[in-house]
């Protein structure tokens, strides 16, 4: 199995702040995204993600997200298992985010 490609949120953060329009999907549960997520990210809590994966495979990179980073993370795994490529975890997770004050939206 090849490595997992990883972001670094001040990345990520440039990036948003460019203008550039990323595919983020967050993995986390209801109750975690409640207190919000990154403006922009699409919520598919990690269990949904197989029957859910034409949502996935829309774009060559699509950037998953979850609380530290080992859940999104095994998605990229299991992601690219299938054979499915341009997964890319975000590297320490929303603790990461939040911990460089990064803007958070209310889930619609």
């Amino acid at each position: 199995m090849d490595t997992i490609p990883q972001i670094e949120v001040t990345e990520l953060l440039t990036r948003l702040n460019q203008g550039e329009k990323l595919h983020m999907i967050d993995v986390r549960e209801d109750e975690e995204v409640i207190h919000g997520m990154i403006p922009g990210a699409v919520h598919i809590p990690m269990n949904e993600i197989p029957e859910r994966i034409t949502e996935v495979t829309t774009a060559p990179e699509v950037i998953f997200i979850c609380r530290s980073g080992y859940r999104s993370e095994r998605v990229c795994e299991y992601l690219q298992h299938l054979g499915i490529e341009g997964a890319v975890n975000m590297s320490g997770g929303m603790l990461a985010w939040n911990s460089i004050s990064g803007p958070t939206q209310l889930p619609s």
